[in-house]
């Protein structure tokens, strides 16, 4: 069973507990897995630390797994290498923090240093079953492959993955976190606090995207936090200047502010052009031109009927860096559903 103490794995660990305690699950067929990348909130450290308790009393074995595997990161798009190592050996003097005394430091089947820990854990787990609190309400792409599994009626995945909640949405969650009483990273309430919306709660390392613009906020309740970052990552110094720029995806009142008097109304189509015909000048990595080539193909398929506000959200992905593609698949879906619901209406039918 994966766990990442976040609150779907936190959810499904106890869910899980519960069927152990009685005695539904043998605890001597589990093994929980935490990926620990180093860059993650104390109060994240806290609960794993907790979980990890809680299972190996009732039978269960904990993996802490502290190894080199390799992550995104956004403040390396200004360089040629977007990456980070979590627990970087030859980084040890500038950790962010120290490894458990127990955690597990190396793997003989991990690619030290290439292998993302989604390349990694497949390898150990092949000859199991894998569970996983992975919902499809999260993105678009986990709902297509949710909608394609649950379609052929199959309870696992060819890989053996299993998704007990796949279905829960963020209120099914919250609710249930609330009515059983179960501790939650307090970083969840902090986030709250600084005005992120439900859907936005998601809490991941700190140098992706998303974690990336709440890190400046999170400083208020976290005093050393970004003195530790930027000594870790030393690009990260562009969160506390630039968070609430277009450089991270931000369309807050405050950036409207800033930008209303020294920006001048940009026409986004005329600056994905430019981009598209210089693409060596713009995506300088192997990685950032697979993401742009998507774009570009995207654009010209599209730029007929798309409007001026799909534009931007095509140029502001871009400029922010979308490695996973979310973005792409958001803004294709939507641009596409609302294209065939106008031609519905157009041909005097119902949308559905």
């Amino acid at each position: 069973m994966s766990f990442s103490a976040g609150k779907d794995s936190i959810v499904l660990a106890h869910l899980v507990l519960t069927m152990i305690q009685r005695g539904e699950i043998s605890p001597a067929q589990l093994t929980v897995q935490f990926i620990d990348e180093e860059a993650i909130y104390p109060c994240i450290e806290a609960v794993a630390m907790k979980w990890r308790k809680m299972f190996i009393m009732v039978g269960a074995s904990f993996e802490w797994y502290c190894i080199e595997v390799r992550h995104y990161n956004c403040f390396n798009s200004l360089e040629n290498d977007e990456s980070y190592i979590c627990w970087d050996s030859t980084k040890q003097d500038v950790w962010i923090r120290q490894p458990p005394a127990f955690a597990i430091r190396e793997h003989r089947l991990l690619k030290s240093r290439i292998d993302s820990y989604q390349d990694f854990l497949p390898r150990v787990c092949n000859d199991g079953i894998t569970i996983t609190g992975v919902r499809m309400s999260e993105s678009l792409q986990r709902l297509t492959y949710m909608a394609t599994m649950t379609s052929a009626r199959h309870a696992i995945s060819k890989r053996g993955g299993m998704f007990p909640v796949y279905d829960w949405r963020d209120t099914d969650v919250w609710r249930y976190l609330h009515d059983n009483a179960i501790d939650i990273p307090e970083v969840y309430l902090y986030l709250w606090q600084t005005g992120h919306k439900k859907q936005n709660l998601r809490i991941s390392q700190f140098f992706s995207i998303d974690t990336a613009r709440s890190l400046v906020k999170m400083n208020e309740y976290y005093p050393d936090l970004m003195e530790r970052i930027i000594r870790r990552e030393p690009n990260a110094y562009i969160a506390a200047l630039y968070w609430d720029s277009e450089m991270f995806g931000r369309s807050s009142q405050r950036r409207k502010e800033l930008e209303v008097d020294i920006t001048p109304a940009k026409d986004y189509k005329s600056e994905l052009l430019r981009m598209f015909h210089n693409m060596e000048v713009y995506f300088t990595t192997p990685e950032k031109m697979k993401v742009a080539s998507k774009y570009r193909k995207l654009f010209i398929n599209i730029s007929v009927f798309a409007t001026d506000r799909d534009m931007k959200e095509l140029y502001e992905a871009l400029v922010k860096g979308d490695p996973k593609l979310r973005s792409y698949r958001a803004i294709y879906q939507n641009i596409y559903t609302r294209y065939l619901h106008e031609a519905v209406l157009q041909e005097g039918g119902q949308p559905r």
